[in-house]
């Protein structure tokens, strides 16, 4: 089995774990958290994927850690990918359990980039429009890249709609350019 397939595994088994404990989303911050350190931090790094520290060891720190912030199943479903030395798929898990999440909850997530800041109510409003436009619940998430001078390019999934006044220019002057050769 691949990587993916594994820790879609795992992710499946956590999310049924994080189901009977009533905790979706917080058990879903928790592995983001969790995964967003393993794979960002060095030294945690070098600690989890070290053959030289037993496994044993590792738990306990993990054990330690995470002891006052994490449920106690939550924490043995951790110790049990470090005891089967799984703990370097922490990130993936974390990412497929946030997929899992979404498919359940029917909801996507869009990339939109806007030239400016929007105006109070426009950001709901555009989320709702995606929303009709997908048919699935839409979560934005805004950057600002004056660049593309005004409107709006949005990206779901491999899905780009590209509405930005700079592309518009582009078309417009590959339009003028084709007429002017004739």
């Amino acid at each position: 089995m691949n990587d993916s397939t594994i820790a879609r595994n795992y992710a499946e088994t956590l999310l049924v774990l994080a189901q009977r404990a009533k905790d979706v989303e917080g058990w879903g911050t928790l592995m983001e958290e969790i995964g967003g350190a393993v794979a960002g931090d060095a030294k945690l790094r070098n600690f989890l994927e070290s053959p030289k520290v037993a496994a044993a060891q590792k738990s306990e720190v993990l054990g330690k850690a995470y002891a006052d912030r994490a449920p106690r199943v939550f924490l043995l479903f951790l110790q049990t990918l470090v005891t089967k030395r799984r703990q370097m798929l922490i990130p993936q898990i974390a990412t497929e359990y946030r997929r899992l999440i979404d498919e359940s909850e029917d909801r996507v997530h869009a990339n939109v980039t806007v030239a400016r800041e929007p105006a109070p109510g426009d950001s709901e409003a555009l989320t709702k429009q995606l929303s009709r436009l997908f048919g699935k619940k839409v979560v934005a998430h805004v950057t600002l890249n004056p660049a593309i001078l005004g409107g709006v390019i949005v990206k779901v999934g491999d899905t780009v709609m590209d509405g930005s006044v700079r592309r518009r220019l582009a078309t417009l002057k590959t339009r003028m350019m084709a007429s002017g050769a004739r």
